[in-house]
């Protein structure tokens, strides 16, 4: 089983977004039981709360649930998941520090989410949390492209 993260800062956005949409491709394709999914936040602020609304919204009107609730990302998320996929630099830098403290167990792959996107040049999801709607739509464009060029490499005879 290939257990994939999803992190951003604080878990109610653009992260639960792409554990969504990943989750959504996965039973589109028959291959839940294949993989193991999460999201976390770097930051602990909204822990135990569920994804903006804003961004359930437009995740609705595409057919994608929602369903986590926000958590912080903890050392032993760098052991128990295979690659951990971030959504900007800054959780990039974030997440490749906590992985060094955490040390030798931190076995996870550390890559940019947007390293899988083929559609788009950007190279982070923007944080849509302080924009309006559009910001939430095109973070879920740009999730998408990403998460089927990630599903196709992750599961080729998909």
């Amino acid at each position: 089983m290939m257990k994939v993260l999803f992190v951003c800062l604080g878990n109610i956005c653009r992260s639960p977004a792409a554990e969504g949409v990943f989750l959504h491709l996965l039973k589109e394709r028959g291959l839940s039981n294949q993989f193991l999914v999460d999201s976390a936040g770097t930051g602990g602020w909204h822990v135990g709360n569920p994804a903006d609304r804003r961004m359930q919204a437009a995740a609705n009107r595409r057919g994608i649930q929602l369903p986590s609730r926000a958590r912080q990302i903890s050392f032993d998320d760098f052991s128990e998941f295979d690659l951990v996929l971030t959504m900007d630099n800054a959780n990039l830098t974030a997440v490749q520090s906590l992985a060094r403290k955490a040390g030798a167990r931190a076995t996870a792959m550390i890559q940019p989410m947007l390293s899988y996107a083929h559609r788009f040049s950007e190279t982070e999801v923007p944080d849509p949390y302080y924009g309006g709607e559009a910001g939430f739509e095109h973070v879920l464009d740009l999730l998408e492209d990403a998460c089927v060029n990630l599903l196709d490499e992750l599961s080729p005879q998909a």
